[in-house]
């Protein structure tokens, strides 16, 4: 396994806990879906917006740091349009990750549903309350959230192709641990 440069200690943190954000507040959205209106749903619910909120935020600080760090070189072998295949998944990550909790949270607010922050915060409402607009930026937010699902999946799928096939280390630049040779 080759030496690899990693990113900085803070940006494989923050990779990871936008990680888990995403899969628990995607996972939360599936079980709670099919739940009949209940207090239980609606603690579901409000606990979704608090990952999403929260995803939104650190999204935000991550594109802060990734603005102000160099990523670290990808592997000479790969070609051109793998390297540029590379910059738009991640490029499309970033708009998803900006984009869904943006479209939630307007959601919520035309559909006359405040967004109330780990209960003790309300935020603004982003648009007014409209239900038609609700019920579109609904199907704009689930939309979204499969075409994050795909994304994460193919870049799921690249990180162990480098690894098990390829074995130039990519894995590792966003990894605690260092490749053993």
């Amino acid at each position: 396994m080759p030496t690899v440069d990693r990113y900085p200690t803070l940006s494989i943190l923050m990779h990871w806990v936008m990680a888990l954000l995403i899969v628990a507040a995607f996972g939360l959205a599936l079980y709670f879906d099919d739940l009949p209106l209940s207090p239980t749903k609606f603690k579901l619910i409000g606990w979704h917006k608090w990952l999403g909120i929260t995803a939104l935020a650190l999204v935000a600080l991550r594109l802060v740091i990734r603005l102000l760090t160099k990523a670290p070189p990808l592997p000479a072998h790969m070609s051109r349009l793998e390297k540029l295949a590379a910059s738009g998944g991640h490029l499309l990550l970033y708009v998803l990750m900006f984009a869904i909790p943006l479209s939630g949270w307007a959601m919520s607010s035309a559909l006359g549903f405040k967004v109330v922050y780990l209960t003790v915060l309300p935020l603004p409402d982003l648009v007014a309350q409209n239900e038609a607009l609700g019920e579109t930026l609904k199907a704009v937010h689930g939309t979204l959230n499969w075409i994050l699902a795909a994304c994460v999946a193919g870049h799921v799928a690249f990180a162990i192709k480098h690894h098990v096939i390829d074995r130039d280390g990519t894995l590792f630049r966003m990894s605690f641990k260092t490749p053993r040779n």
